[in-house]
């Protein structure tokens, strides 16, 4: 009975270990801005497709890069979801700063955009997104270096739309027809996809009888690096002291000359790319698809509202017990604990199952809020106080 517990306890803190890393990027984001990605999901799924691509490379070239290609998932994944991140702060965030409804709104709708993304890309969406970009934002820039332009510029880039809009249909038609195969192919659908993990993490060790897969452990390490580099980059950096002053008085901030508009920038790219790295680590838990992101991003918002927003020890705590607490009572491992107590076994019994499980937890957080509503480690500053 006890090997049983701890197995399950170790397999919940991987899984928190999860929650940690993606509520790293969201805290930072959430703290700093105030802003509220429901986008947040959608860039974890990113980071696992991702990885599910730099997987089936490495696996054509076969040998070495196969069994190092799990790092170098990490790095693209990083990589690739700052670069997404930042395109949606500089594109959609930046303009609804201080309006917390709208930005919810938005993002949950970029959510959704998202996951439609990848449901139907194929190389007609591609090349079609590539070249509206490269028309209108290559016209911008020419109409940006004309200054005899100033009066009618609004109905010039309402006709450089258009006609980016009309050439990118026409010449993507053009590709579907004649290369239908080729282009028309989706490349992921709506089906899940697996990713194989290398072959030195499908094992593992026992350890006082309690089985330790080399997956999950993997997961923690990798968890635990995140957070050293988080905490050494917000601690002993220019930018991360830029961060935190940011994070405790904008105004002030701002008046002290720091360049608030590009700090803003390089922490939501910092976060999505967090958000990347958990996703990448998804990958080894289970299947990839595009509700992937769904499955996690409640949990993660708990983990910051209950942590304390901003504040790393208190995600740290709140992520492990998060994540221990769903496995613990989602896989019946209370309910075999309490076997001789009939009414406490019926009890867990109801809510194990995952599902059941998160309804529980969710209620045990709101209980706990009732009673410190700012979190396990509230934040401090003036505004707060305020």
């Amino acid at each position: 009975m006890l090997t049983v517990f701890l197995e399950a306890v170790f397999n919940g803190i991987s899984i928190g270990a999860v929650l940690l890393i993606a509520a790293l990027g969201l805290a930072i984001i959430f703290g700093l801005m105030g802003v509220i990605n429901m986008a947040h999901g959608e860039l974890m799924m990113f980071g696992a497709y991702a990885t599910f691509v730099v997987q089936n490379g490495c696996k054509q070239l076969g040998g070495l890069w196969f069994e190092i290609y799990i790092f170098l998932a990490l790095i693209i994944a990083f990589i690739f979801t700052a670069a997404v991140g930042l395109i949606l702060e500089r594109g959609v965030i930046r303009y609804l700063y201080g309006r917390p409804l709208e930005t919810l709104l938005a993002t949950w709708g970029v959510s959704l955009i998202f996951q439609q993304f990848v449901r139907s890309v194929n190389w007609v969406l591609v090349i079609g997104i590539v070249l509206f970009s490269v028309l209108f934002f290559g016209s911008l820039w020419i109409l940006n270096s004309r200054t005899n332009l100033e009066r009618i510029r609004n109905w010039v880039i309402a006709v450089i739309l258009l006609l980016s809009f009309l050439m990118t249909v026409s010449i993507c038609n053009l590709l579907s027809q004649t290369y239908q195969q080729a282009v028309n192919q989706p490349w992921f659908g709506a089906q899940n996809v697996d990713v194989t993990a290398p072959s030195w993490l499908q094992d593992g060790i026992s350890l006082g009888g309690v089985q330790l897969p080399f997956a999950r452990l993997f997961i923690i390490g990798l968890t635990i690096i995140c957070v050293a580099g988080i905490y050494l980059f917000l601690q002993h950096s220019n930018w991360g002291l830029r961060i935190r002053a940011v994070t405790q008085n904008r105004s002030m901030s701002a008046c002290l000359g720091i360049p608030t508009q590009k700090v803003d920038a390089i922490t939501f790219a910092l976060g999505s790319g967090l958000a990347g790295v958990a996703g990448c680590a998804i990958s080894l838990l289970g299947s990839v698809g595009p509700n992937t992101g769904q499955n996690y991003i409640i949990d993660t918002f708990m983990v910051v509202v209950v942590g304390g927003v901003g504040n790393l020890l208190g995600t740290i705590v709140s992520a492990l017990a998060i994540g221990t607490a769903n496995f613990l009572i989602g896989s019946g491992t209370l309910t075999s604990l309490f076997t001789h107590v009939k009414p406490l076994a019926n009890f867990f019994t109801f809510f194990a199952t995952a599902s059941m499980a998160k309804v529980m937890v969710f209620v045990l957080i709101i209980v706990f809020l009732q009673w410190k509503p700012a979190g396990i480690f509230p934040q401090k500053g003036r505004t707060v106080d305020v």
